[in-house]
C-alpha cells in the first residue's frame, strides 16, 4: 500500500516471485472512468473508488476461499478501505511503503506510461491514513533496495 509512485507494484510483484503467488496489480482493475479523472488530474474520490474496492475485495476473496496466497498492489490510502479489503480475508496484511515527497514525486515523474500525474500526488498523502497499531502490516521506507524490502515483509510475523 501507499501513495502513486511509492514502488506497490515493483515489491509487489518481486514479493508474489519471492511466495510463488500471483501478483495482482490493482490499478488495471480501475474502470476507464477512473482513468479518465486520474489523467485528466482530477483527485478520486470515496464513491469514484468504491467499486474498484469491492472488485479487489472479490479478488482477495476469491484467493482466500481458495485456500491460495496472492500478493495486490492497491493505494489502500484510508483506513475504511483497507478495513473493506480485510472483510474478504481477516488475515491480510498490509506493507506500507513510505517516504518523503520530494523522494515520491520523482519517481513519479520519471516513469512513463503511467496515466497518475505528479500534481495528483498531493491529494494522495491528504488522504493517506497510515497504518495503526492495531492493523495488521508494517510500514517501509522506500529508498531501501527492493530486495531489502521484500526480505523485511518476509519476516514480518505470521498473524496469530
Amino acid at each position: 500500500m501507499g501513495v502513486s509512485g511509492c514502488g506497490k507494484s515493483e515489491i509487489g510483484s518481486r514479493l508474489a516471485t519471492e511466495l510463488g503467488v500471483p501478483f495482482l496489480e490493482g490499478d488495471t482493475f480501475h474502470p476507464a472512468e477512473n482513468v479518465a479523472k486520474m489523467s485528466a488530474g482530477v483527485p478520486l474520490n470515496d464513491d469514484d473508488r468504491a467499486g474498484w474496492l469491492l472488485t479487489l475485495q472479490a479478488k482477495i476473496r476469491e484467493a482466500a476461499q481458495r485456500g491460495e496466497g496472492l500478493v495486490l498492489s492497491c493505494s489502500s490510502l484510508k483506513r475504511r478501505y483497507r478495513d473493506l479489503l480485510r472483510q474478504a480475508d481477516p488475515e491480510l496484511r498490509f506493507a506500507h511503503l513510505d517516504g518523503e515527497r520530494a523522494v515520491i514525486e520523482s519517481r513519479m515523474q520519471a516513469r512513463t506510461g503511467h496515466y497518475m500525474p505528479t500534481s495528483l500526488l498531493d491529494s494522495q498523502l491528504r488522504d493517506l491514513e497510515p497504518l495503526q497499531s492495531d492493523e495488521s502490516g508494517l510500514r517501509l521506507d522506500l529508498t531501501q533496495p527492493p530486495s531489502e524490502l521484500v526480505s523485511q515483509i518476509l519476516k514480518y510475523p505470521e498473524p496469530q
